[in-house]
């Protein structure tokens, strides 16, 4: 089963899903296992690369100049973002944990997190585009990058959790719902903060 696991990841993932997805459908994940085997260290790597593209070169902004950040105030937003990228791959899966019982889906931990994992590595590869912090050239590749994720979501949640594919569109879709759901409030959240003044100063 370990075996099975640590398979699914990256490469094997993005030539052969199906074949991953039908895998993992059989086996029982620990979901200690999932989480600091894995989930951990790719919640690790976007805030890594974004402290390292960001104290190099600056965020770009169009055609401004870059904005840059002392490491004084880069090094506590990369640690919030882990936090919130954790927060965000674990309250995903305890979400799709609790709606297993209305769809009829495989209810154990384990099997909700490794659907996670398996969901957002995309995203992961994708975020090592944060190395060159450009606004438009991570637009441009984290796009298709969310793009697949969705369709692994849509494609892999049915025959990993073994439920209908009709039950499994509707639980995807509900859990797209309450990931927009939990990013606009995080982003309004933001706002709010930042208009009182708590976040970083600024400056080009």
């Amino acid at each position: 089963m370990r075996k099975t696991i640590a398979s699914w990841l990256f490469i094997r993932l993005l030539v052969k899903p199906a074949v991953i997805f039908d895998e993992l459908s059989e086996t029982r994940p620990s979901p200690y296992v999932v989480f600091f085997r894995f989930l951990l260290w790719m919640a690790l790597a976007p805030p890594v690369f974004a402290f390292i593209g960001a104290s190099q070169f600056g965020w770009r902004l169009g055609a401004a100049e870059p904005l840059y950040l002392s490491p004084g105030e880069l090094i506590p937003i990369s640690v919030a973002y882990f936090a919130v990228l954790i927060f965000g791959f674990v309250s995903t899966a305890l979400v799709s944990q609790w709606m297993a019982t209305t769809y009829g889906a495989r209810s154990s931990l384990g099997i909700h997190l490794a659907m996670v994992t398996i969901v957002v590595a995309p995203l992961v590869v994708g975020s090592a585009v944060h190395l060159f912090p450009h606004i438009f050239i991570n637009v441009l590749v984290l796009i298709p990058a969310l793009i697949w994720s969705m369709y692994l979501l849509y494609r892999g949640l049915p025959v990993v959790l073994q439920i209908s594919p009709e039950r499994g569109m509707l639980m995807s879709s509900a859990l797209i719902g309450w990931l927009l759901v939990a990013a606009v409030s995080f982003l309004g959240l933001m706002v709010a903060l930042w208009g009182r003044g708590i976040g970083p100063s600024i400056g080009v």
